[in-house]
């Protein structure tokens, strides 16, 4: 196998036409978004300190659960932010011996352990908070502070938000598929973590706010403390996604069905290739993937065809494709036993 975009000098294949992009395809336009996804995390990480120290302020003023659970659910996000900070660095490190498919897969343990600070820390304390509240009541007090806190976090949440569905167009666009394909497929877990919180953070202020309304129309507790086991609900859901899809990654997930196919079609179609009847991906990394195949190759096809072929069919995939960083083939007969390299 030759290094990843360096063709051997000995092959002659005749290289094909520009393949043009594949919709979805994991890590080919998205590819070196990743100083685009820092200054994403960065920016969210920033404005959720700021914002989880005011929501303290005004829930311990007001007294009110539905803030206080929102401010677990900003100090759960900052933490978050951290970790995922953490991710970008650790796994944008290059490869080296003891790794070498580098370290793209420590991306999705970092942000793993992001989704679980969201799980324990927000919806967690928002669940227990909220109950506290419906079960035992609590003393109202003055509402005007929490109603300043929610409208200016409102609007430096909805800035963070902005940036991180700004970044999600662009590459859904580059790529021709919907936003929500991008965020359903996206190898590139940091910038989903960031627009599935800041989205649940808008919606959790919306919840708050109407639960303090209630609260101080009626007199009743009962809607402040609804509001934030409803706050609580939500962060359980947003926890359980972003887990499930960094825990797929992070034992390797395949490319997509579509793309494993236009793989196959572009190896299928090299000089003395009969048949590609096996073709395995995986992803290691953000917008990274290592594709290993079974090839068939013509009885009469020799070693150095064999040889040549494989230089170009790397070549090709990973000027095509330039998610793909490595191409294993594993060459047979048409009878389908393994061929061995004599001249």
């Amino acid at each position: 196998m030759t290094m990843p975009g360096a063709p051997s000098e000995r092959s002659v294949v005749t290289p094909g036409p520009p393949a043009p992009p594949v919709q979805g395809d994991v890590g080919g336009p998205e590819h070196g978004s990743g100083g685009e996804s820092t200054a994403t995390v960065v920016v969210a990480g920033i404005a959720n300190l700021g914002i989880a120290i005011a929501k303290l302020i005004g829930g311990l003023i007001s007294h009110s659960s539905a803030m206080l659970s929102e401010a677990a659910h900003s100090l759960a996000d900052t933490i978050t932010e951290v970790l995922l900070f953490v991710a970008l660095k650790r796994g944008n490190r290059p490869a080296d011996d003891k790794h070498p498919f580098g370290y793209g897969r420590e991306t999705y343990f970092w942000a793993f352990l992001a989704a679980l600070a969201t799980f324990t820390l927000g919806a967690g304390f928002s669940i227990w908070q909220g109950i506290a509240t419906i079960v035992g009541g609590e003393e109202q007090g003055d509402p005007r502070i929490s109603y300043v806190v929610l409208a200016v976090s409102f609007v430096l949440e909805g800035l963070s938000w902005l940036k991180a569905v700004r970044q999600v167009r662009g590459a859904a666009r580059r790529l021709r598929v919907s936003p929500g394909r991008y965020l359903a497929t996206t190898t590139d877990t940091t910038v989903k973590a960031v627009t599935f919180e800041d989205s649940a953070a808008l919606i959790g202020l919306v919840l708050a706010a109407l639960g303090l309304f209630l609260e101080h129309l009626t007199g009743d507790p009962l809607w402040d403390g609804l509001a934030a086991v409803t706050i609580g609900v939500l962060l359980l859901g947003v926890a359980y996604a972003l887990a499930r899809a960094n825990a797929s990654l992070l034992i390797g997930q395949a490319a997509s069905p579509q793309i494993e196919e236009e793989l196959r079609r572009e190896i299928a179609a090299l000089p003395h290739v009969e048949d590609v009847p096996l073709l395995v991906t995986s992803v290691i990394g953000p917008g990274q993937l290592v594709v290993a195949a079974k090839v068939d190759f013509a009885d009469d096809a020799t070693s150095t065809d064999i040889e040549r072929t494989a230089d170009e069919a790397e070549r090709r995939l990973v000027a095509r494709h330039p998610g793909v960083r490595y191409v294993f083939l594993d060459p047979t007969g048409t009878s389908g036993k393994s061929r061995t390299h004599k001249e």
